[in-house]
């Protein structure tokens, strides 16, 4: 009875010293400086579907494509199933440690004795060696907590590889149109120049122009000739990263010919009081990161204390003969208990430097939230800015070819010079070329916008 309420009062002791946990006990800041954030980590319902308002076939299926093909993503993918076998790993090291062995061993003079001269002594062992660290001070249990949060910060960062992913396919796709379209108005405007250039020959035959204005419509058929080899490279580069980003090989896509830029139908919506940092994995991650830097404070802390361990053994022992029976059992127990107490200075200086990498973690963690904020506000502020100035261009764009028209019939009249035809040919060069960019600049910075909320902004 008196062992029974001993090894109880020492199970009670252990457990009670099991439940203390050294260091700090974590909480995820709710405020940087006076930017909220009290809300965890989730991916944005729309982040995959987000595109699908551009009734864009082409792009939505571009995306679909690269979610299953892409390797950068299932690279990602493999990243989140490792650091959870390694958060797996660390839990077990709760548990007692166990191994099952068998054994032979000959020996010959096992004594210094000289009645064992050319004495063979020869036994067999078999049986389980187990061993139990007690995790006393909390050591295994802030392991386990640090492994935890950085197997979570894995798993943001695919769904963050996820948002990016659709973020490069979108913008290569953009810019796949945007050098589509700008070939086509090269290859338009050629044809226009060519009009002019038979008109101003049809005229120098006839002695109604001159060899200059011939030089000047060539000098505009050169500089529109001269632009189209640098679409057709930016055409290559754009199916070259589609095609990188789809795992696939140059020149397999088929994008179709027609040059178009998906454009919203309806505003980019903010909602009022919504905390989108919560859809920011970059902040997430971080912020996970600061959690596992924390809780080395506490493993590096748990070797200021003494570590109790205890190893046994339950099998049989034999002679030369391999016997299992109740003569041949064999038990043991050995507690051991172990503690730094010579290395007290190295100890000190692990846990320093654990507190200076969770200070840095904490200042990492609050420039990404500044970083975010900032950046959130830059791609809104961008988009409705580009937008603002291709209304502008589309509108110079109307009126330059109503200019072209006006002029051409002066002067196929005669009543126009050959001088305004020219500068009007060349304002309606240079306004539909800059539309055609502008187009290609605004989807790109949409883009921006899908990108910096993390998928979760509304489109209405």
């Amino acid at each position: 009875m008196r062992n029974t309420m001993k090894l109880s009062a020492i199970a009670i002791l252990v457990a009670s010293l099991s439940a203390c946990a050294v260091g700090p006990d974590y909480q995820t800041p709710l405020k940087v400086a006076d930017i909220s954030f009290n809300s965890p980590y989730q991916q944005a319902e729309q982040a995959q579907s987000w595109w699908q308002a551009f009734d864009d076939a082409v792009l939505n299926q571009l995306i679909s494509r690269a979610l299953v093909e892409n390797r950068t993503l299932a690279q990602a993918r493999a990243n989140v199933d490792r650091a959870y076998a390694v958060f797996r790993d660390v839990n077990n090291d709760f548990l007692p440690k166990g191994t099952l062995d068998a054994g032979y061993q000959a020996s010959e003079n096992p004594t210094l004795s000289p009645a064992d001269d050319g004495v063979i002594t020869r036994g067999y062992s078999t049986g389980a060696n187990l061993s139990w660290d007690l995790d006393l001070f909390g050591k295994l249990r802030r392991a386990s907590e640090a492994a935890e949060a950085q197997a979570q910060q894995a798993d943001i960062l695919w769904h963050d590889a996820q948002v990016q992913l659709i973020s490069q396919v979108a913008t290569s796709y953009g810019e796949y149109r945007g050098a589509q379209l700008r070939l086509v108005v090269a290859e338009q405007n050629l044809q226009n120049l060519q009009q002019s250039r038979a008109i101003v020959l049809a005229r120098l035959e006839a002695g109604m122009a001159s060899e200059l204005e011939l030089a000047q419509i060539e000098v505009q058929l050169h500089q529109v000739h001269a632009a189209v080899p640098a679409y057709r490279v930016a055409l290559l580069t754009a199916d070259a990263t589609l095609s990188a980003l789809l795992a696939q090989r140059p020149g397999q896509l088929k994008l179709g010919a027609v040059p178009y830029l998906p454009e919203l139908k309806q505003p980019v919506a903010v909602v009022e009081g919504e905390n989108y940092l919560r859809y920011r994995a970059d902040v997430a991650s971080a912020e996970r990161i600061l959690a596992a830097r924390t809780a080395d404070i506490g493993v590096a802390t748990a070797d200021l204390y003494p570590n109790l361990s205890v190893s046994g053994f339950l099998g049989f022992l034999s002679g030369p003969g391999l016997t299992l029976s109740s003569e041949t059992q064999s038990w043991s127990v050995a507690p051991a208990l172990s503690w730094q107490a010579a290395d007290l200075g190295s100890v000190k200086a692990r846990i320093r430097q654990a507190k200076a990498s969770s200070q840095m973690a904490l200042a990492q963690f609050e420039q990404q939230v500044f970083d975010a904020i900032n950046e959130m506000e830059l791609s809104l502020n961008s988009y409705n800015l580009s937008r603002e100035q291709q209304l502008s261009t589309e509108l110079q764009w109307q009126a330059s070819n109503k200019a072209v028209q006006i002029a051409r019939q002066r002067y196929n009249a005669g009543t126009g010079e050959f001088l305004d035809l020219l500068d009007a040919e060349r304002e309606l060069l240079r306004s539909r070329d800059q539309l055609a960019q502008l187009q290609q600049q605004s989807f790109v910075r949409l883009v921006g916008i899908y990108r910096s909320f993390g998928g979760g902004i509304q489109l209405i």
